[in-house]
């Protein structure tokens, strides 16, 4: 199993494939820890531990000309969506060799050859990349779907709703993925919501909902596919609640004190869903593994490939900016 191999998003419902994808994301995450807190990743950190589920089943139902924006929490999405480990990697290092060229760090990761449009540091900020998307799309009679991450503290958030209320409106196609991970940063949602079931934010728009699992990676791939379907027709959005859990604090070096301790254990214990899918396909401890020691290799890999890298020279620090 090479590097690339890892990389290329599925396309398909294949359960090994999709286990050995969030295998590499969750040793990514770790591996980024641990340089983080050595000092060598500048900037914050925000992993994606216990949400592997949403963003390898949600990519790899997509085409290979479908978009993505994504959130801070982008590093999983990222690589599900066809980046290197390599070049995520070297991106959150700043250099030069990085997805972004150094200049997006971990929490503005861009990689449009790929299909990944950015991620944005502000809640919900993405949002109006991907209706955008999604308009160029209809404009043009393209068959092509563009689908916006964001968490559930974003349907709060005044571009969520300019953008659903547009995309309904024009019957675009995209696909609004909500990733309710309960927790908007330190938040839960009885304290930020009128609502607990969001998928009443699209019943207010008239526009479709869906709703899964997020800590079963096959299930998403289903939702996800269904909702492309209907949005790549001329159906109109789709909103697609994606039920899933943080398994890390909100970022490194978040205390957690507002989250109850016993809640957070038993949920790490109880809704793992690298555990779910491994318990599924009855996987023996040995084949399991030598998946984790080929996933550790890729992520070990990318980190020297990072640690080598061209750091930008400071004369372009302007290049790429296109207002002031």
């Amino acid at each position: 199993m090479t590097e690339l191999d890892y990389i290329v998003p599925s396309q398909t419902a294949e359960p090994g494939r999709f286990l050995q994808q969030m295998l590499v994301i969750r040793k990514f995450e770790q591996q980024v820890e641990e340089r983080y807190r050595d000092g060598e990743i500048p900037g914050f950190v925000h992993l994606a531990i216990g949400q592997e589920a949403v963003a390898v089943g949600a990519c790899a139902a997509l085409s290979p000309r479908d978009v993505i924006t994504s959130t801070h929490r982008s590093h999983a999405h990222a690589l599900a969506k066809g980046s290197s480990a390599r070049a995520v990697m070297a991106e959150l290092y700043g250099k030069l060799e990085g997805c972004s060229r150094g200049r997006g760090g971990s929490m503005h990761l861009y990689d449009v050859e790929r299909g990944n449009l950015g991620s944005s540091a502000v809640v919900g900020g993405a949002l109006g990349i991907a209706t955008g998307a999604a308009l160029a799309f209809s404009m043009r009679s393209e068959p092509r779907v563009a689908l916006a991450f964001f968490g559930d503290g974003a349907t709060a958030s005044g571009l969520f709703h300019e953008s659903m209320n547009m995309a309904q409106l024009w019957r675009l196609p995209a696909v609004f993925l909500c990733e309710n991970n309960r927790w908007a940063e330190s938040t839960p949602l009885a304290q930020h919501s009128p609502i607990s079931d969001l998928t009443q934010r699209a019943q207010a728009f008239g526009m479709t909902s869906l709703e899964v699992d997020g800590q079963d990676v096959e299930a998403v791939y289903r939702a996800t596919a269904e909702a492309l379907a209907h949005a790549r027709s001329g159906a109109g959005p789709v909103f697609l609640l994606a039920e899933t859990y943080r398994l890390a604090p909100h970022n490194v070096g978040d205390q957690q004190e507002y989250r109850d301790k016993a809640e957070y254990e038993l949920t790490r214990a109880t809704e793992d869903p690298i555990e779910k899918l491994r318990e599924r396909l009855a996987l023996p401890d040995e084949r399991f593994a030598e998946l984790e020691r080929e996933a550790e290799l890729v992520v070990a890999d990318a980190v020297e490939f990072a640690r080598r890298g061209t750091d930008p020279d400071p004369a372009t620090l302007l290049e790429d900016v296109y207002a002031d």
